[in-house]
């Protein structure tokens, strides 16, 4: 029986093309423009966007992305490039690997052309969110979803849905971890996820009456299994279980807050401010949202929050680095296009 090759798709955010003002604007205009970001009604959300964000906040955000940006270019996108290279050499001749981006190039669609051009008979998407977001993985789905609904012939389509228990994925980041506790003695230890609106969760509340943004997300349940504050908190307890924590030595929270709306909690600026304010001096600070070192990560936790724990006292600061290019992140990706993925940790 002849066999034919599969496709995967792995698709990262996204990063403007430079860091000028210009090419940020672009970047911040498509990124809020999708409706699964922000998710108001098309008209307020382009008058927000486009006469309020992308205007005001494009010249301050390209200084940040100049700050992050290499010789290579973003981070994000050298770490995607080379993610598909090991992966495509990890895999063999029956696949075919590519790499897109959500927003910005190489899009989505160009990605999927090439694809079927190989004639791929089937292909695994693989978003690069360990938890389940509308405004990521969601957003990945309508995206490849739009493309696919105008192909003649549409070969089997098969997305991975998070991994944010995946024994390799817990492995990658206790590693990185355990290389800083081994020399060095930490207060405490924030596990910062990236935030997303109040709203947002509400919103994939099914029954309409479990979702209280609390001790719902103590556990993972058939009711709150895509709620993804219950997969951050789930992604911690894994964390804490391999790193050995004790109760009370660490706190989950979540950063990158955008405008004056609840947000899900809690913060993580006012948990460094908290934390220093009770005496603790050495933080050891994780962010398990993302999978490639970016301006979230390497700026915002790495830098801003630094800056922040040291003006209220605090001594030292230490993150740890993302998944970017280790082997566990290039195994956990063989497994989740050999085997599929795990839904929920046992």
């Amino acid at each position: 029986m002849k066999h034919f090759k599969t496709g995967v798709l792995l698709v990262n955010l996204g990063t403007p093309d430079s860091p000028e003002t210009p090419d940020v604007r672009k970047y911040l205009r498509e990124f809020l423009m999708d409706g699964r970001v922000i998710d108001y009604p098309f008209i307020p959300r382009w008058m927000l966007v486009n006469l309020i964000i992308a205007p005001f906040r494009s010249p301050k955000s390209a200084k940040v992305y100049k700050e992050l940006w290499t010789e290579q270019g973003s981070p994000l996108k050298i770490y995607g490039e080379k993610n598909e290279r090991q992966l495509q050499e990890a895999l063999g001749n029956e696949y075919v690997v590519k790499l897109a981006m959500r927003y910005q190039s190489p899009s989505i669609e160009s990605k999927l052309d090439e694809l079927k051009k190989e004639g791929v008979s089937r292909i695994t998407v693989i978003p690069f969110f360990p938890q389940y977001a509308s405004a990521t993985t969601g957003s990945v789905y309508e995206e490849v979803n739009r493309v696919i609904n105008t192909w003649q012939t549409i070969p089997e389509i098969r997305m991975v849905n998070n991994f944010y228990a995946h024994p390799l994925f817990i492995k990658g980041f206790v590693d990185n971890g355990r290389k800083y506790l081994e020399k060095e003695k930490f207060d405490h230890v924030i596990f910062s996820y990236h935030g997303v609106p109040a709203r947002q969760i509400k919103k994939g509340d099914h029954t309409g009456n479990y979702c209280k943004l609390g001790s719902c997300c103590n556990q993972i349940s058939k009711v709150n299994q895509f709620c993804y504050r219950a997969q951050c908190f789930e992604t911690t307890r894994l964390l804490v279980k391999e790193l050995g924590l004790e109760e009370g030595t660490y706190t989950t929270c979540f950063q990158s807050r955008l405008g004056r709306e609840e947000w899900i909690q809690p913060y993580t600026e006012q948990t460094i401010k908290d934390l220093a304010g009770k005496g603790i001096k050495k933080v050891l600070a994780f962010s398990p949202a993302f999978v490639a070192d970016c301006l979230e990560t390497t700026i915002e936790v790495g830098d801003e929050y630094k800056e922040l724990f040291e003006e209220n006292g605090g001594l030292h600061w230490q993150l740890v680095e993302s998944l970017n290019d280790s082997e566990s992140w290039i195994n956990l990706l063989k497994d989740l296009v050999e085997n599929g993925q795990l839904i929920a940790s046992k």
